[in-house]
């Protein structure tokens, strides 16, 4: 039994036999006595096994390490699992072990045409000039190395210097105000701020180095600026003593690594802000290690043959990710601009120029794409490219199809979802399966990912709450701040204790696919029955005219429910004047009428987060008559001055019509 869903990709032979999937399975049957005649007879045995599964990550990818590896998983308890506590290891290490010199390691490209190449040894080099920077400066274990940054090779090079000195990264993106990143960056108080002086974004420069200045000047306990004049536009009007680049990375030598316990801080990670203070997120060297080669080995099939590619930013998860590609020796991509100039199809542009193999993307960036009636595969050269890896938000079925008539018939379409929480992806692709239009393969391998019923009771083939039900190695080590661990029980294990609750909706196939249905906070509640947001995004977004939507559903005092849906016409469209009754009714029969929103709002915009994802619970909130400023950070915002029209709405339902 599957979900029905049209199949778009299968395998091919090779992948069923050679790819490095495959080979980890016969190897892991062979290793552990055991038959797996299917993906996930493999699937089901590590999450069983969780210790023997992630050991056998270990000896598969060769970590290296010191110390006493007797005990695996000493404390299965969530929260407060404890992985391999008797071992020391390092991040940076993995990442350059196994350089082969003169091959490329990473290639930056920046929106201008600019181009350029850093090989293993160079990269290396890099690496330990700047490692040895910081030794020399006392800067290492307890300390944490900033940057504001866009992306670029420094930035890869600063993360992969922090950890082999066992210090603790953290980035955030220039683009943010400079109240924006010290919001993020100054709850750590870095020791070093490493700083670029401008960015490329639609076809301008945006000169930085005032916003440098000031949150330089704002961060307690800078003892060192590092100015990268990525923009050429000289250093920023500060007292604070600054260092070129180019004295801090400019004598190359082998890197030296820092061997730290398996839990040690690699990197803070922040949530969005979208509801709330952004929150600092610690994960651990092997941690992310083990997760990393896990994921872009096995599952993404990642290896020194492949180029890899992914839209990001430096305030994004995704970045350290991308980094990750380093790890399996795949050259890697740095991209710095916006993704849609000159033209909407630049991503799949560089792709074809680089010739990626594997390319990363945001669904709506994917979606954009097909709403334009774009042809990347007949404009561009993409006979390199495999995989088309999207992650942000849902896909929608309509998506999957255009990738297969319009990319490529043979591109793979690797849909995932995890987030910031694990810096990885719990649920994604499996080269031994086929993929179904608006559904992900897999549950990953070690991940215990299940939907629960309201009681507790997993399901299968219902939509409930996604959750994870055995411990992973990247679960965050720490909320940075929170001494008694009450913040970090707080957003996971309120609901089921003992068991991880992610925030949202989903659903499991019986052949082990999943949908993602939304946020589970942005659950529609019609009629006492539960509504995933992406299926109602499903239907409206198929419509040609539409550019963009949003729905939210707003309780309201004496037990009403409003649901409005709004909708953003592309600019092009000359859509018939009953559009609005038409997605009505598109709803309603290919829906369901639970799904029929109360009313069809026409906007010029939507807002968004900086990495494209819908602002379902802010705008929920606005309309339920909060301020947006008490709402939402405007800078972690696109379109933000459109928060203002749903105040507008708001305050304009609440005049006219009393609350129900």
């Amino acid at each position: 039994m599957t979900t029905g869903a049209p199949i778009v990709w299968r395998p091919s032979d090779r992948a069923r036999t050679d790819s490095r999937l495959a080979r980890y399975m016969a190897w892991a049957a062979e290793r552990h006595a055991k038959q797996f005649a299917a993906y996930d007879d493999l699937r089901s045995w590590s999450v069983q096994h969780p210790d023997l599964f992630w050991e056998s990550i270990w000896d598969y990818f060769d970590i290296r390490s010191e110390g006493d590896r007797e005990a695996i998983l000493s404390d299965r308890a969530m929260p407060g699992a404890k992985w391999f506590p008797g071992t020391r290891l390092n991040y940076a290490d993995h990442a350059l072990r196994d350089r082969e010199g003169g091959r490329a390691a990473l290639i930056e490209v920046g929106e201008r045409g600019d181009r350029r190449v850093l090989t293993w040894d160079e990269l290396a080099g890099a690496v330990g000039s700047v490692g040895a920077w910081l030794r020399a400066h006392d800067v290492g274990r307890g300390d944490v190395v900033a940057a504001y940054m866009p992306n670029r090779a420094e930035a890869a090079i600063g993360y992969l210097a922090c950890a082999s000195v066992g210090a603790t990264w953290a980035s955030c993106s220039l683009e943010l105000s400079p109240a924006a990143a010290l919001d993020r960056l100054g709850q750590l108080s870095p020791a070093v701020l490493l700083a670029g002086s401008g960015y490329a974004y639609g076809g301008r420069v945006y000169d930085r180095r005032e916003a440098v200045a000031r949150l330089a000047s704002s961060l307690d306990g800078v003892r060192h600026l590092v100015l990268v004049d990525n923009a050429g536009l000289g250093p920023p009007p500060t007292a604070i003593e600054i260092k070129p680049w180019e004295t801090v990375a400019g004598s190359p030598c082998e890197p030296s690594f820092e061997r730290v316990p398996f839990a040690h801080p690699l990197c803070v990670l922040f949530s969005s802000g979208t509801t709330g203070k952004p929150k600092g997120i610690v994960h651990g060297h092997g941690g992310l290690l083990l997760d990393h080669l896990r994921h872009h080995a096995l599952h993404l099939d990642l290896s020194a043959d492949d180029t890899f590619s992914f839209f990001t930013n430096t305030s994004w998860m995704v970045w350290n990710w991308l980094v990750a590609g380093l790890l399996v020796g795949s050259t890697v991509v740095l991209y710095d601009g916006s993704p849609t100039y000159p033209e909407l199809d630049s991503q799949f542009a560089l792709a074809a120029r680089e010739g990626v193999s594997v390319m990363g993307t945001s669904a709506s960036y994917v979606t954009a794409c097909a709403k334009d009636g774009l042809a990347p595969g007949r404009d561009h050269d993409l006979s390199a490219l495999r995989a088309l890896v999207i992650t942000g938000s849902p896909l929608p079925p309509a998506s999957y199809h255009w990738i297969g008539e319009s990319v490529g018939a043979d591109v793979w379409p690797v849909s995932s979802s995890g987030g910031t929480d694990v810096c990885s992806a719990f649920v994604s692709g499996c080269p031994l399966l086929p993929v179904r239009a608006g559904d992900i393969q897999c549950r990953c391998l070690g991940a215990g990912v299940e939907v629960f019923d309201d009681a507790g009771n997993a399901v299968i083939g219902e939509v409930g709450e996604l959750v994870i039900t055995t411990p992973l190695p990247s679960m965050p080590v720490a909320f940075w701040g929170d001494g008694d661990g009450s913040a970090y029980r707080a957003a996971y294990f309120e609901d089921f204790p003992g068991v991880w609750r992610h925030g949202d909706l989903a659903s499991i196939g019986a052949d082990g696919s999943v949908r993602i249905l939304g946020r589970s906070d942005a659950t529609l509640n019609r009629h006492g029955v539960r509504v995933g947001t992406a299926e109602i995004y499903d239907v409206v977004d198929a419509f040609p005219e539409v550019q963009d939507s949003l729905v939210v559903g707003v309780d309201e005092t004496g037990g009403g429910y409003w649901m409005p849906l709004f909708i953003v016409i592309h600019p092009e469209a000359q859509p018939s004047p009953d559009i609005e009754g038409r997605i009505v009714a598109a709803l309603r029969t290919s829906a369901s009428p639970r799904h029929v929103p109360d009313e069809v709002h026409r906007l010029r915009s939507l807002p968004r987060t900086l990495t494209g994802k819908r602002l379902e619970v802010p705008i929920k909130r606005i309309l339920m008559g909060l301020d947006p400023d008490d709402v939402i950070s405007r800078e972690t915002v696109s379109q933000a001055h459109m928060l203002d029209s749903f105040a507008a709405l708001a305050h304009e339902r609440s005049a006219v019509t009393p609350r129900r």
